[in-house]
């Protein structure tokens, strides 16, 4: 993980000072690239601790396509809830809870019509289906492509997608990944970001006969918010340990069967957590 802490750097030494949404400021620099050799270990920092349940059982919510908190919450994942108080909600006529056409719609229900109490119909594209058929019956193809970005829907929700589109690569029985993320938290979110595409690799790659490749992860706007550079100098001083192992359940072979017990981390052994305020 030695890359993500090189860019970490990189934002802390040369990072341009730019106004932001939220009114907090960052550090921010434009066009970056990680890449991680998933063959390798599994990319989850160890110079800070990083919550993994939160990261898989996201990742899970996303590939059934749902868009309200209810199972995130039962799961004990807080990582949505500011997008789903009652204000936030209300700005789009939506109830408490329901966050509308984010990832989940966006991945397996791509387009769908918009019915006239708010809901939508289920006639959009699974991408996420037609991926997995390509990697099966195409696995050469240039085309197996996945869109969080639909600017038709891009202003109905409080927190467009950042990680916008993602591209699937078959070479000698692997597969890899490549993410462009167009605006990066790169303290707190960039963390997940990575761990979940990884796993997203590692899924995708067992329910299709493959052995993992490659993530590479490509930024647009990537920053470092004002509010976290002692947090991140402190994450500079730690030394990177080995990274760890996740290891699937191997009975599970089709993505949507995969569940949170059908993974396993080993070998995990992180500095501590650091603590740092969100930024919204």
């Amino acid at each position: 993980m030695r890359v993500y802490l090189e860019l970490l750097e990189e934002l802390l030494t040369r990072g341009k000072s730019r106004e932001d949404r939220t009114g907090t400021g960052t550090l921010g620099l434009f066009g970056r690239q990680l890449r991680f050799d998933l063959r390798e270990g599994f990319p989850l920092l160890t110079t800070k601790k990083v919550h993994l349940k939160s990261i898989l059982h996201e990742l899970l919510w996303f590939l059934r396509g749902e868009t309200t908190v209810e199972s995130l919450q039962a799961a004990g994942v807080s990582i949505w809830d500011e997008w789903a108080t009652p204000e936030q909600t209300a700005r789009f006529g939506r109830s408490p809870g329901d966050l509308g056409p984010v990832y989940g719609h966006q991945w397996r229900n791509f387009g769908a019509t918009l019915r006239d109490d708010g809901g939508y119909e289920r006639d959009g594209v699974d991408q996420i289906a037609r991926a997995i058929q390509s990697i099966r019956d195409d696995p050469s193809s240039r085309r197996i492509l996945v869109t969080g970005w639909n600017p038709k829907e891009a202003d109905e929700v409080a927190l467009p997608p950042c990680h916008t589109l993602f591209q699937f690569y078959v070479q000698d029985g692997e597969l890899s990944a490549q993410l462009y993320q167009r605006s990066a938290d790169f303290f707190l979110g960039v963390p997940f970001n990575i761990a979940s595409y990884a796993a997203l690799v590692h899924m995708v790659a067992q329910a299709t006969d493959l052995q993992v490749g490659d993530f590479v992860h490509t930024f647009g706007d990537v920053h470092l918010y004002k509010n976290h550079l002692e947090q991140a100098r402190l994450q500079l001083g730690r030394e990177p340990r080995a990274l760890p192992r996740l290891k699937l359940d191997p009975s599970v072979r089709e993505l949507e069967d995969f569940r949170f017990e059908h993974f396993e981390l080993t070998g995990y052994d992180p500095h501590p957590r650091i603590r740092a305020e969100v930024s919204v």
